[in-house]
């Protein structure tokens, strides 16, 4: 499980799911959208979670091993990956979990909320990211790190550059930059 709020999903995301599925020899890798991310609530709009879901369907299509997730959207209310990886659980007890994480957050998984039944539930793999190298997990999870090329591009930068009409080429795939377009998505509203 790759979650995220994926606004937009760019190519450091799709960089860092392919590796993580070979790094740790995932069968698949569940790029999971966020309904309401508690993270960001009250920090800046969010984009709706149905837009959100279509670029990330955009984003992966072709990809061996990676698939769009709407399981958090189905749920409803605020998106916790605790919840998310119960529900993958119970679907199928014997159903070995990872959850992939950017070393930045993975450093804080402790407030996460019920961040004590992770340990259960899945092993952490982390992902090294610009300026959070070397950050790992608080003691007590169980987890691997997987080596990534380190790709310094943000969705916060990929909104920027919408809004200011600069290009997005090799920042997200063009069925993304498309999504966006036909969506008319991070514009200034008029």
């Amino acid at each position: 499980m790759f979650g995220g709020t994926f606004d937009p999903p760019h190519v450091g995301h799709l960089v860092a799911a392919v590796n993580a599925r070979h790094g740790a020899g995932l069968d698949r890798v569940l790029l999971v959208v966020a309904n309401e991310p508690w993270q960001k609530t009250g920090l800046r709009e969010v984009s709706p979670a149905a837009d959100r879901l279509a670029m990330v369907q955009a984003a992966v299509e072709g990809v061996e091993g990676l698939e769009a997730s709407d399981i958090e959207i189905r749920r409803g209310g605020p998106s916790y990956s605790i919840d998310t990886l119960q529900e993958l659980h119970d679907e199928d007890p014997s159903r070995e979990l990872f959850l992939i994480l950017g070393s930045d957050a993975a450093e804080g998984l402790d407030s996460w909320e019920r961040s004590e039944r992770l340990h259960d539930l899945a092993t952490i793999v982390v992902v090294e990211r610009p300026g959070a190298e070397g950050a790992r997990p608080p003691a007590g999870y169980r987890y691997e790190v997987v080596s990534v090329p380190l790709l310094d591009v943000s969705s916060t930068e990929v909104r920027s550059r919408v809004l200011e009409g600069r290009p997005l080429d090799f920042l997200l795939t063009p069925g993304v930059i498309r999504c966006i377009e036909e969506r008319g998505l991070y514009r200034e509203p008029g």
